[in-house]
């Protein structure tokens, strides 16, 4: 089958010449074919087509620089073509492998092969290969036992957007199988009726169809027994006994291939096991001990009495019975042997223990310590030096009993107790005992001392929060609850060095600071603690050191002074502006006073005043003059009048003798602007 493609163009020209035409064969916008023709058309044949030519094609024409398109077309071919299979070998040997090449010729990958193996005695096999590029593919089947005469096909099949495609079956190929050695043989030169004492041998053969290094061997319940390599044949002997009884296996290998075959081996018993029956399995130290060994049926056998270990055992006589005075090295296990035409036989082990009495036992504390802390577990050991385990060991706080503990190996047993309360009893004793007759051992006895930690640690001072200056101060520590002594410590905080330490025999403690001082505010705490190792600390206790009562008075006292000179002060300087409003003074020769009309008041050395503004100047204690005003607001800035009554004398100048006379005068003072600094006076 063939694909013809014909690409036709129609050409308009002016005038009849000759034209030259490219055309372009594309599949799948790849270029397949181009040719040049004068002819309007060209043909392009694709033959045998195969799946591969399914595809998308098209035809381009240039002609006289001008190019044109067909139509795209479909094409698609149906159906694969039949893959060729070949062997790499068309003979192999059990054990090796067959390679095997498929290839579909004149296709296009991707691919998937299916390989099939098939044979006579087994269910076909298939192994399936991807190829993405290439058209063939490559498998191993490996040669199983039994296989003679092995045949073998593939099949490709391919995938493609315009759908899957299967080839049909390629022809068979064959290929023989060698065998490289025979199915082992097995036999047993053994009469058919084997006893014990009979002598048994078991032989397998193999026929080598060439020189091989095969092994061969004989095998029982998975134990070799024999062996071989590169023989063909190997023999297992040995005298009959009731372990031979079972399935014997022999194996031949070589490489990948084996081969086996079996038998079974039945031998009658010729006697029985013998039976080893002691007086006691348990017993005193010096009590006596007997073994009998006895076979059902009583025949006529030679015995022995063996003790173990070691491991091959110590003979310690050869009779059917055995008599000792028993110790404590006499414990072990004992076996009696039995022996008829050379086979012996032995009883199943009996286990004898003799008991040497227990020891008084000694009862200890793990930590060599004879106090305990309220709540924690006491560990205590008790142990016996003598006697033969297992030694029972109990404990007993008082009359109560604690615990049992069975110890299997000669040391102690450890128990544990936890103390709760602190009026529990503390009286501990254990007592040890084993499979001895005798009587139990008890210990001694034992007090342990429980010590309650400190709890409840309050902390207190007498006065309470403040201390005036120089005075004392009573610190109380107290714990509510703890076993004595208790160590007492006081602090102040940030301090590592204690202020007070005392181990006391009660549960609080009271401590007096002397002569506080400002250094000694602060924070105190309280610790206590005793022989459980616990230090419990108290809350913080703020205290302040304030001022003695005398210096408190000291100060009012000063107060006071200050206050009251500044008072004298004051009325001091009152009395003085007091008494320069009421009497008369003699004003100075050159002062003029002017009147409310603008007149000049005569001036004499008989005429004098003195003037005291109201609120203008203060004369102080130290006769400086100071204003009064200096830190009044805006609204005393205003001017202010003050009437001053002064008393004026006058003489007459134009009469004689003088006439003297009081006139009342008063003068208006006007207090400008603290800055002008002057008052005006009307008189």
């Amino acid at each position: 089958m063939s694909i013809e493609l014909t690409c036709i163009v129609d050409v308009s020209k002016s005038t009849s010449f000759q034209m030259q035409h490219t055309f372009l064969f594309y599949k799948d916008d790849n270029l397949l074919h181009n040719t040049t023709s004068e002819q309007n058309r060209t043909r392009y044949k694709i033959s045998p087509a195969r799946f591969a030519d399914s595809g998308i094609y098209k035809c381009i024409v240039e002609a006289n620089m001008k190019t044109k398109s067909s139509n795209d077309l479909e094409v698609q071919v149906k159906g694969l073509c039949q893959p060729k299979l070949t062997a790499l070998k068309s003979e192999v040997t059990e054990g090796e492998f067959v390679t095997l090449r498929c290839e579909v010729p004149e296709e296009m990958p991707p691919f998937i092969f299916l390989f099939k193996k098939m044979s006579s005695n087994q269910h076909p096999q298939e192994k399936k290969k991807q190829e993405l590029k290439e058209n063939f593919a490559s498998v191993e089947f490996p040669v199983e036992e039994r296989d003679r005469i092995l045949r073998f096909q593939c099949v490709a099949q391919v995938h493609s957007i315009f759908g899957s495609e299967m080839s049909e079956p390629s022809k068979m190929t064959i290929v023989t199988v060698v065998e490289p050695f025979s199915h082992p043989k097995l036999t047993s030169k053994s009469p058919w009726n084997v006893t014990e004492g009979d002598r048994i041998d078991i032989v397998c053969t193999t026929i080598l169809a060439r020189r091989y290094e095969i092994e061969i061997l004989i095998q029982k319940d998975k134990r070799i027994l024999n062996s071989t390599r590169g023989q063909n044949s190997v023999t297992y002997s040995a005298v009959a006994t009731m372990e031979h009884n079972g399935n014997y296996t022999c194996k031949v290998e070589l490489g990948r291939v084996s081969k086996t075959t079996s038998m079974n081996i039945v031998v009658a018993e010729l006697f029985a096991k013998p039976i080893l029956t002691p007086s006691l399995t348990d017993l005193d130290e010096n009590e006596r001990l007997s073994l009998w060994c006895h076979i059902n049926g009583s025949p006529k056998a030679n015995f022995s009495i063996v003790k173990r270990p070691p491991e091959n055992g110590i003979l310690l006589k050869t009779s059917s019975n055995f008599t000792i005075q028993a110790q404590v090295d006499d414990t072990g296990s004992y076996v009696c042997r039995a022996e008829i035409k050379g086979i012996i036989k032995e009883s199943n082990p009996v286990q004898i223990t003799v008991y040497a009495p227990v020891s008084e036992p000694v009862l200890s504390v793990a930590n060599s310590s004879m106090e305990m802390v309220l709540g924690e577990t006491l560990l205590l050991r008790c142990q016996s030096m003598f006697g033969t385990p297992p030694i029972n060991y109990t404990l007993f706080r008082g009359n109560r009993l604690i615990d049992t503990i069975t110890v299997f190996n000669n040391t102690y047993a450890e128990f544990r107790d936890r103390q709760t309360k602190l009026n529990s009893l503390r009286e501990y004793r254990c007592e040890a005992s084993n499979r001895h007759s005798h009587a139990i051992k008890s210990s001694y006895k034992m007090n342990i001392t429980v010590i309650a930690p400190v709890t409840n640690i309050s902390f207190g001072s007498l006065p309470h929060g403040e201390v005036e200056d120089g005075g004392d101060i009573n610190f109380l520590c107290v714990v509510g609850e703890g076993s004595l002594p208790i160590n007492f410590t006081i602090f102040k905080q940030n301090e590592q060095t204690p202020l007070f330490y005392e181990s006391k025999m009660e549960t609080r403690i009271l401590w007096q600071k002397k002569s506080l001082s400002k250094q000694d505010a602060g924070k105190y705490f309280c610790e206590a603690s005793n022989r459980a190792l616990v230090t419990k600390r108290s809350n913080l206790l703020t205290v302040k050191v304030v001022l003695a009562s005398w210096q408190k008075g000291f100060i009012a006292l000063f107060v006071l002074a200050v206050i009251a000179i500044a008072a004298s002060g004051f009325w001091w300087c009152w009395r003085k502006k007091e008494k320069g409003k009421h009497p008369s003074m003699e004003m100075s020769g050159s002062t003029a006073v002017t009147n409310s009309t603008s007149e000049k008041l005569p001036s004499g050395p008989n005429h004098f005043t003195e003037v005291y503004p109201g609120s203008g100047y203060i004369e102080d204690c130290e006769n400086t003059v100071k204003p009064t005003d200096e830190n009044k607001g805006p609204d005393h800035e205003s001017a202010e009048v003050e009437y001053t009554e002064v008393e004026v004398s006058t003489p007459d100048p134009y009469e004689a003798p003088v006439k003297k006379g009081t006139d009342t005068v008063y003068s208006e003072i006007r207090k400008a602007n603290n800055d002008s600094g002057e008052n005006r006076h009307s008189v």
